[in-house]
């Protein structure tokens, strides 16, 4: 069901939920990071990944994740890219900005399937955030059995030299006129200094995700903050949030929603918005770009201090 009311006043609604609620937890999906600039196919793919589409026709940046690349160091060239271009450095955007500008001054928690950092980046406070799937900016072992990861910003530097890139006028890689290599030096693929053993992405995708201490504190936070504010008036905000992985984010806050008769659901997102019939009318659904509905909040809200 895509819930009652105009996009205008629903709109509304929604500022005044904002506005009303003791406390906000947003749950935060890919459909965020595209709004942001953050696109994984098209001219953005093609600029940064063009000789591996012209050499393994990878067409998109998440497929390319799971390419049988023959050798290592081809892998790497791949990884330290993607990782780059998607976590060192700021979106093209200022959704995420913008987010925060709502959220300044509330009590709020962000729950969020994105990988990429772009939370913290825009000022987000860690303490008020819990990255269930991953960080590009952190490793593991392949089995993730120590639980430990490593940070690898130094790494993917050096990766991104290795190949060719130069630093731009902005301060952030750029492909020179000559264009780059497809690879990285050997010396550079990523192990554990103790066993010497390769690295992997710290990314959720089966059993052998490594859950470090640092997940573990943001895992107890979110349930902490659900605890504390369990009955009160809580506005749960789900923005470009997809059905891949409902059990997440979407499902619960609905389960959330329902079970409190104080809590408000708000659904944004483009194209996919709707909520369950038993809590409609007390749902908002907004269909539209992110970026564009983010920023309209953000006036409703400054219109309203000129009043």
């Amino acid at each position: 069901m895509r819930g009652p009311g105009t996009k205008e006043g629903n709109m509304r609604r929604l500022r005044e939920a904002i506005d009303s609620a003791d406390a906000i937890v947003v749950g935060a999906g890919a459909g965020l990071s595209t709004s942001a600039g953050f696109t994984y196919s098209g001219p953005r793919f093609m600029r940064y990944f063009g000789d591996f589409f012209v050499a393994y026709g990878i067409t998109d940046m998440y497929s390319g994740g799971f390419y049988p690349f023959p050798e290592p160091e081809i892998q790497w060239a791949w990884w330290s890219r993607h990782i780059y271009f998607n976590r060192y450095v700021d979106a093209p955007k200022p959704v995420y900005r913008d987010l925060l500008g709502l959220l300044e001054g509330r009590e709020y928690f962000v729950i969020t399937t994105n990988v990429d950092h772009q939370f913290q980046r825009a000022g987000i406070d860690k303490r008020r955030l819990f990255y269930t799937q991953g960080d590009y900016g952190l490793l593991q072992t392949k089995d993730g059995r120590n639980r430990r990861t490593y940070d690898n910003e130094d790494m993917v530097i050096r990766m991104m030299e290795s190949q060719g890139f130069v630093r731009g006028g902005n301060g952030e890689f750029a492909i020179p006129e000559g264009g780059v290599r497809m690879r990285v030096s050997t010396e550079l693929i990523p192990r554990d200094e103790t066993t010497g053993e390769p690295l992997v992405m710290n990314l959720r995708s089966d059993d052998s995700f490594s859950e470090d201490d640092g997940w573990v504190r943001a895992s107890a936070a979110y349930s902490d903050f659900l605890r504390r504010h369990d009955g009160q008036k809580v506005l749960y905000m789900e923005l470009g949030v997809g059905s891949n992985t409902p059990v997440i984010i979407k499902f619960p806050f609905w389960y959330r929603t329902w079970k409190n008769p104080k809590a408000t659901y708000a659904c944004l997102n483009l194209g996919e918005t709707f909520c369950p019939k038993g809590i409609s009318d007390r749902s908002i659904c907004i269909d539209g770009d992110l970026a564009e509905t983010i920023s309209a909040l953000k006036g409703i809200e400054e219109s309203q201090r000129t009043v």
